[in-house]
């Protein structure tokens, strides 16, 4: 199939690209790499109006330190990502889950806000995203404000963003000394879209426990979701397998082609044990 027909316009700069959009009308959609938005077009599952292209916005493009985090613009690319020294120095979870994105391709084109934006709910940047408590920055026809990402996800393809508003930067927290991550996830071929993921942060150890957790899995409910019961089992200092055990409780998960419900809170919880696990096993052996 192809796309309906929609008109064309390339904004300069964050500000004329949210005008054209508010003149628009909600049937309006940014284009940034592009590697899921066309796809949705073609097949005539999104029907827009207007394609506003913000590729050439160079204020959306790149990664910096600021007060304590990382601010990465929404039209950095994956392969940009993968390939900085600061992601892979202070935020190795996301070092280690953005050469699970798709294929090199994909990642040459694609962009973190783009993805962010999506909200797919087998995607690894989301749940990344809400691992390290990121903060979504916005811009729309009222000015910029800011989302945390425990509310900007809200469900399938449905994120905290208006009508007209545009996804600008995320800033992402620097974790502190004594932190570690874990990232896992089962698909059916390398690139494929998760069938079960987990990201996760543990704070530094206090006695038995954690002075804090955040465990996100994708891939099993409708976003990336949190699990506060295997946070705090972790917290508590809770046996690996114990916290393997509670790693889905409360949490509504869903089947689908690739899997049944049952099948995905196993993999859940197996995720979560073989991590925790290692994570032990390194910490042991320091």
């Amino acid at each position: 199939m192809k796309s309906s027909s929609f008109a064309y316009r390339r904004a300069a700069t964050a500000e004329e690209a949210v005008a054209l959009a508010r003149e628009a009308g909600e049937d309006a959609r940014f284009l940034a790499g592009g590697q899921s938005l066309l796809a949705a077009l073609n097949f005539r599952l999104d029907e827009p109006c207007m394609l506003i292209d913000i590729g050439r916005i160079g204020a959306l493009r790149g990664i910096r330190r600021v007060e304590g985090a990382l601010k990465i613009g929404a039209l950095t690319r994956h392969a940009e990502i993968a390939a900085s020294v600061e992601i892979a120095k202070h935020l190795p979870l996301v070092a280690q889950a953005i050469h699970e994105v798709a294929h090199p391709a994909i990642r040459n084109r694609g962009t973190f806000g783009g993805s962010i934006a999506l909200a797919d709910a087998a995607a690894e940047m989301p749940a990344c995203a809400l691992a390290l408590g990121a903060r979504m920055h916005l811009l729309g026809p009222d000015g910029p404000r800011r989302v945390a990402a425990d509310e900007f996800f809200l469900g399938l393809y449905e994120t905290a963003l208006e009508p007209g508003e545009l996804l600008t930067h995320v800033e992402i927290p620097i974790p502190p000394a004594g932190a570690c991550h874990g990232f896992a996830e089962l698909a059916r071929r390398r690139g494929d879209y998760a069938m079960a993921g987990l990201a996760m942060m543990l704070g530094p150890r206090t006695g038995a426990g954690r002075d804090w957790a955040r465990i996100v899995f994708f891939g099993i409910a409708d976003r990336a979701v949190r699990s506060p019961s295997a946070e705090a089992a972790i917290v508590a200092g809770a046996a690996p397998e114990e916290c393997a055990a509670c790693a889905t409780d409360g949490l509504d998960v869903f089947g689908d082609m690739n899997a049944a419900e049952s099948t995905k809170r196993h993999y859940a919880a197996v995720l979560l044990r073989r991590e925790l696990d290692r994570i032990s096993d390194e910490e042991n052996r320091v």
